[in-house]
């Protein structure tokens, strides 16, 4: 997402962009590949925009989930985790590395088939769905 659709976003919610919310927005930009809790994403902030506070972080976090901007994902640690919405009906998968706990993304939804024998069989109508693989990547694999 550039600046100028961001902006926007931001008008049409009524609110603006600000210093901090740019800030945000740009570490999630950078780290597109990365899954970063609230805590991580205030560590990296933070080193750009010493004066900025966790609570603001939280806030910018919340609005910009609320604004389709990012997506909150669970990955059974504990912790909420963001990324950059991707703008589609479904989401993409996930693999996740039970040594390194690195997250790799699936970007094919392979499940269409499946959706369409529920809807039948069962006369319900998927929205959305979310799935999660845990195993080894390719380096830990090797270690193991």
């Amino acid at each position: 997402m550039n600046a100028a659709t961001f902006k926007k976003r931001l008008k049409e919610k009524g609110c603006k962009l600000t210093t901090q919310r740019r800030a945000v927005l740009d570490i999630l930009i950078e780290n597109c590949e990365k899954h970063l809790s609230t805590e991580e994403l205030y560590t990296l902030v933070k080193t750009r925009y010493p004066e900025i506070g966790l609570a603001t972080v939280y806030r910018t976090v919340q609005l910009f989930e609320e604004m389709g901007i990012i997506d909150k994902l669970y990955f059974d640690e504990g912790c909420s985790r963001f990324e950059l919405s991707h703008q589609e009906n479904h989401h993409h998968h996930h693999l996740i590395c039970s040594k390194c706990n690195k997250v790799f993304e699936v970007e094919n939804d392979m499940l269409a088939e499946i959706e369409a024998h529920i809807e039948a069989k069962y006369n319900f109508k998927v929205m959305n769905h979310n799935v999660t693989f845990y195993g080894y990547c390719e380096t830990c694999a090797k270690n193991i």
